[in-house]
């Protein structure tokens, strides 16, 4: 059981325990993460991998979430205030103006107003843990999509990580404050390859028909397992082989 679990509601924790039982998807709705949050998505973390006994796996999982949450609130803060200034994400020269003004107000005492005002703007964070025995899939999603200086920066994050190890590497020579060194990303890229899985089980991108953007690392707990990149890689050739044929 988790360290501080007495703090939780008995309603929350039935909830949890009967999901996990059922092998049903858990999401938490979060704006700005508090530490109350971290304890309950650290609990909902552990209870899954406990009921397939790889709690060897608690690190990767909750680590990779916080990032990956951090991120997504960091997105949807900087949504805040371009609307707030009437600036246009979408516009070249408006993002840089804006950005301008981000890194100077993205401060912690200044996060119990952007909760209120992500609320106010729609604007939230959907956290999901999907499992059964063979894998667990962890999500986070923003709603709303990627802008398009996010996606060039988010592309170059993942070029660039895959030629390093460890993180100290990576931010001595990419680290900069363009929008923070993008440490979240690289860290749980890492993580992933550093837990003996293949990078390309973590994911990001935008379903711009649902407007939404999405943050997907897939772990499989059994051998066999075949992740959803991995079939859509095998479907690909195959499909290429046939075009030859």
């Amino acid at each position: 059981m988790n360290e501080g679990i007495e703090e939780f509601s008995q309603e929350f924790l039935f909830e949890i325990e009967t999901a996990v039982k059922k092998e049903e998807p858990v999401s938490i709705i979060t704006y700005v993460l508090s530490s109350n949050g971290e304890s309950k998505l650290k609990h909902l973390i552990h209870t899954v991998l406990a009921k397939y006994g790889r709690e060897d796996l608690i690190e990767l999982l909750f680590t990779s979430a916080k990032e990956l949450i951090v991120n997504a609130t960091k997105a949807a803060i900087k949504r805040v205030l371009f609307r707030e200034l009437g600036l246009d994400i979408n516009d070249s020269s408006q993002y840089d103006q804006g950005m301008t003004s981000f890194k100077e107000n993205l401060v912690s005492r200044k996060f119990p107003y952007y909760r209120r005002k992500m609320k106010e703007n729609g604007l939230f964070v959907k956290v999901t843990l999907s499992f059964n025995k063979d894998r667990i899939i962890l999500l986070v999603q923003n709603n709303f999509n990627l802008a398009s200086r996010e996606e060039k920066r988010i592309r170059e994050k993942f070029i660039h990580s895959k030629e390093f190890d460890n993180l100290f590497e990576y931010y001595m020579k990419y680290g900069d404050t363009t929008e923070g060194a993008g440490m979240g990303i690289t860290m749980v890229e890492i993580l992933v390859a550093q837990s003996g899985y293949d990078r390309h089980l973590f994911t990001i991108y935008s379903r711009r028909s649902e407007n939404r953007t999405v943050a997907r690392v897939e772990i499989p707990l059994a051998e066999d397992y075949i992740p959803r990149r991995h079939r859509y890689q095998k479907w690909l050739q195959e499909k290429s082989r046939s075009f030859i044929e």
